[in-house]
Parts: C-alpha cells; sequence; structure tokens
C-alpha cells in the first residue's frame, strides 16, 4: 500500500515536471546593445539597436511581427507635439529596405542573431523639456516556431541624458542618498557607481546599491504579459500573505519557472507543515534563493512598476569588483519601510552591523525617490 502511494506521488510529480518542460516557450532573447541622442532645435532623435539572438542550436523560430510603442516618462501627452518611430531591419536585402513601414517576416536559425535599429523622433512642448526623465520603449514581438505561436513583450530604459549631475554630492551627512537618473539595462552597475559616487568620499566609507536597481541594470526583470501561470500557480499563491510577491499567480509562476515545480510544491508543503508548528520561513530556505528576492509588480520604481524584478545575480563578485575600482566599500541591500535590512552581498563583512544599523531608517525610499544608492561615510579618518 505504501509502494503504491509512493509510486502515484512520483509519477504525479514527474507528469508536472514534463507538462513544465513542454510550455509554451520561446528560446529568443532580445537585448538592447547600444543607443545615441540627437537633438536638432526642438526635435529629439534617439536611435538605439537591439539584438535578437536563438539560444537554441536546432531549433529555428520565425518572428511574424515587431512592433515598438515609445513612451516618454515624466509628461503628459498634451505636452507632446508629435512622435514618431521607424524600424529598420538590418538583415534585409535593398528590395525590402524600400518598405520602411512593413516587418517582413524572418526565420533565426538556431545559435544566430539579427540585429534591429529604431529610430524615435519626437518633439515636445518647450515647458516639458526638463521634466522628462527617460524614453521608455515597449516591444512586442510574435515568436513562431515548434512551440506554437503567441507575442512576446521586452521593455527597456533609454535615459533622457548622459550628463552626470552631482548637484546633490556636497552633502556631508554620516547617511547620504544619492539621486540618479532612471536605470536600465543599457547602464554598466560599477559605471552607475563610479559615475555618481561625491568626490569627497573617504576609503573606509560604505556605498549601498538596492537589488533591485543593480537586477535592473543586468536586465533581470520580466513584463507580466509574458507570464503564464497555471493551475499550480494559481494554487499556492493562496498560502501566502497579500503584500508578498508570492501572493500573485504570477509572481509565484516566476519563481516556479526558476526553481522547478516540484521544488516549490515540496518547499510549499514542509513550509506548510512547520508554519503550523511555529517554525517560520522554512519555505524561502527550501524554494531557492530567488523566493525571496522576487519583486512583484507595483514593487519598484515606474517604469518598472508592471514588471516582476528578480534578484541581481554575482553579487560578490559584483562587490568585489566595484570595490576595487572605486576604493571605497560596496554592498547589495535589500531594504523596506518596516525597518528590514537584508544585506545580499558585500566586500566587507565587518562593516554588516553598521550597514543594518544605518539603514533601518530606509533613506532610500521605496517610492519614486530615485535615490538607489545611498552612501554611508565613516567618521575615522581616510
Amino acid at each position: 500500500m505504501l509502494l503504491n502511494s509512493l509510486f502515484v506521488i512520483i509519477t504525479i510529480f514527474f507528469l508536472i515536471e514534463i507538462n513544465h518542460c513542454f510550455r509554451q516557450y520561446s528560446p529568443l532573447v532580445l537585448k538592447p546593445k547600444e543607443f545615441k541622442k540627437i537633438i536638432l532645435n526642438s526635435k529629439h532623435k534617439y536611435i538605439t539597436r537591439v539584438e535578437i539572438k536563438n539560444s537554441k542550436k536546432r531549433m529555428e523560430v520565425m518572428i511574424p511581427s515587431f512592433n515598438v510603442h515609445p513612451q516618454l516618462i515624466g509628461i503628459d501627452k498634451n505636452e507632446i507635439i508629435k512622435i514618431q518611430t521607424r524600424i529598420k531591419p538590418l538583415h534585409l536585402d535593398e528590395e525590402e529596405k524600400q518598405n520602411n513601414d512593413y516587418w517582413t517576416a524572418y526565420i533565426l536559425k538556431g545559435k544566430k542573431s539579427i540585429f534591429v535599429e529604431i529610430e524615435i523622433e519626437y518633439e515636445i512642448k518647450s515647458t516639458a523639456i526638463d521634466k522628462i526623465k527617460c524614453l521608455w520603449l515597449d516591444i512586442e514581438w510574435g515568436n513562431y516556431g515548434p512551440f506554437g505561436s503567441f507575442k512576446r513583450f521586452d521593455s527597456f530604459v533609454l535615459p533622457n541624458s548622459l550628463d552626470i549631475s552631482k548637484a546633490n554630492s556636497s552633502s556631508t551627512n554620516l547617511v547620504d542618498p544619492i539621486k540618479t537618473h532612471i536605470l536600465g539595462s543599457l547602464d554598466d552597475p560599477i559605471g552607475v557607481l563610479e559615475s555618481y559616487m561625491p568626490p569627497n568620499y573617504l576609503p573606509t566609507d560604505i556605498l549601498t546599491i538596492g537589488e533591485s536597481p543593480l537586477a535592473v541594470m543586468q536586465g533581470r526583470y520580466i513584463d507580466y504579459r509574458n507570464v503564464k501561470s497555471n493551475l499550480i500557480s494559481r494554487i499556492l499563491c493562496k498560502g501566502f500573505h497579500p503584500t508578498s510577491s508570492l501572493a500573485t499567480a504570477s509572481g509565484m509562476q516566476t519563481l516556479i519557472n526558476i526553481s522547478g515545480p516540484t521544488r516549490v510544491i515540496i518547499s510549499w508543503l514542509i513550509g506548510g507543515i512547520l508554519k503550523f508548528f511555529g517554525v517560520k520561513g522554512m519555505f524561502y530556505r527550501l524554494a531557492g534563493e530567488q523566493a525571496r528576492l522576487i519583486d512583484d509588480i507595483t514593487g519598484t520604481t515606474p517604469p518598472y512598476d508592471k514588471s516582476i524584478v528578480l534578484g541581481p545575480k554575482d553579487t560578490k563578485t559584483f562587490c568585489i569588483n566595484a570595490a576595487k575600482k572605486l576604493n571605497v566599500n560596496v554592498a547589495v541591500v535589500d531594504v523596506n519601510d518596516l525597518g528590514r535590512v537584508k544585506i545580499l552581498s558585500t566586500n566587507n563583512v565587518n562593516n554588516a552591523e553598521i550597514i543594518k544599523r544605518s539603514l533601518t531608517s530606509n533613506p532610500a525610499g521605496n517610492a519614486n525617490q530615485q535615490t538607489p544608492l545611498v552612501l554611508i561615510r565613516s567618521d575615522e579618518p581616510g
């Protein structure tokens, strides 16, 4: 009887894993590569390139459609005089290039890449120029192959300006939040720290960066429209507090896609049983590192408020390299308004207590303060 029950359980989990492996999934990955901004009188033009890469060796995938929806963040629609988009696939021959308004369906072979150039030209009222925070590109593109056909959504930020302002860097506060531009996947994380670092810092100071801003610069965010929840995620998410990022089907499905359904289900069962006996937090220990780090939509500063942001990767390496480059202590942290401070990584573990004590009040904020960096100043001479 016991063996039969065990066989049934193993079979169920096997079928769940098989179903998960054969979910609708495309091997294509879209990444922004570079951009430049041109200003001609009252007209502004962005030119950027994106790369679409096929990560599978033996699968050909077709791209039947590609549309870009630009949005100027920080101003109202009535302040926009006009905005135009032009898409230039760089793989086309001369005859196809003559028809700029039509996307020709393209077959992307295994382990190959294509590039697409996107031009955004806009004209706005003079009163709105200083209000623009960034240009947000929302790309809707088709994927067609052995997995079926569906639409994908990828978005990224084009900064309004590359000029780095250090007007807020003269502060001598012991805990100093540092305002930045809206960060994105085109930013280099260490380069951002270096650009915004106040000139009067000491080697004994500590520069912290939030885990979500770092993850965003690493491109570790997912448009909620790309997450297809199933029955398992819709059931499991009901076992979490409404404020948890895993309390929605899409948030839970994101974790399942990373850790696997069997691991998440078993962690959920064990965590629920132990919680009944007063042992809390076991699910997060068993379900994988991302269980604690996933931020659901609305959990991140706009325009990422419609994205599910994962935890950053290689944080230890990042801290060590950044500390070496900047000659200052560096830490990646997760802080909330309830006074909880979690240090994901730091180049100097001896700084843990001072970091927690300094960030308990959450000086960077969790709203739209746009201060992902915090400098904790040392009162010791360098």
